[in-house]
């Protein structure tokens, strides 16, 4: 009788030897110093024609032009050593969106660093949270005192947007302290400046804004 082969959709090869922490069982990235401030960031649809390594493979594009390397981890490996380092998936969490889902994604940015981390590559943790409601697990298993990263783009538009932002950032704080924060996207000092006695801070344009940039000059 052949043997069934089953497949929970959850790639278990990406977690083997981690520490699951929290009650939903986030892995935990290794405490690693191995990384260091980027000199530029690089979005992942961009990496096959890139000619300058010298920079940190982001992911900050729609879920869906990242999706396969969540599900095929291993086939990127070689791709991304050749780059200074990676910054960890990031997955969309939303306001109102269901906690279950929030967890999965936060589950899918740490195990998929933590399986860059065993293949030798430099990772730095991109944070994403939603509202209160996801700071009990969008904080779980980065460890403290470390570069982390957040992105803006898209998510600072309204006076409620810029609130939440505001809040989440004091909470990473709190519960990261930090040594340096990387921000792709906007930072405007309404939001940021109260922050910048507890962390140093560094700014990388988003696509949208460099490609916007470039059409103005021309």
């Amino acid at each position: 009788m052949k043997k069934t082969i089953l497949d929970d959709g959850s790639y278990p090869y990406l977690t083997e030897g981690a520490e699951l922490v929290g009650a939903p069982g986030i892995p935990a990235l290794m405490d690693i110093d191995n990384t260091q401030v980027p000199l530029a960031m690089l979005p992942f649809e961009k990496i096959n024609r890139a000619e300058n390594r010298r920079q940190y493979v982001h992911f900050y594009m729609h879920d869906k032009y990242f999706a396969r390397v969540l599900t095929a981890t291993d086939k990127y490996v070689d791709l991304l050593k050749t780059f200074d380092g990676v910054i960890t998936p990031d997955c969309t969490m939303l306001v109102g969106q269901a906690s279950c889902i929030q967890q999965t994604n936060t589950y899918f940015n740490r195990a998929v660093g933590f399986y860059l981390q065993k293949q030798g590559i430099p990772v730095i943790p991109n944070i994403r949270w939603s509202d209160e409601s996801s700071f009990g697990y969008c904080f779980l298993g980065v460890p403290k005192h470390k570069i982390v990263c957040v992105s803006t783009h898209g998510c600072i538009r309204s006076a409620r947007d810029k609130e939440l932002w505001r809040i989440g950032m004091e909470e990473m704080i709190r519960v990261l302290e930090p040594s340096d924060v990387l921000v792709h996207g906007y930072m405007p000092d309404e939001v940021f400046e109260r922050f910048y006695d507890y962390a140093d801070f560094h700014r990388y344009p988003s696509l949208f804004e460099q490609t916007h940039t470039k059409e103005e000059d021309e």
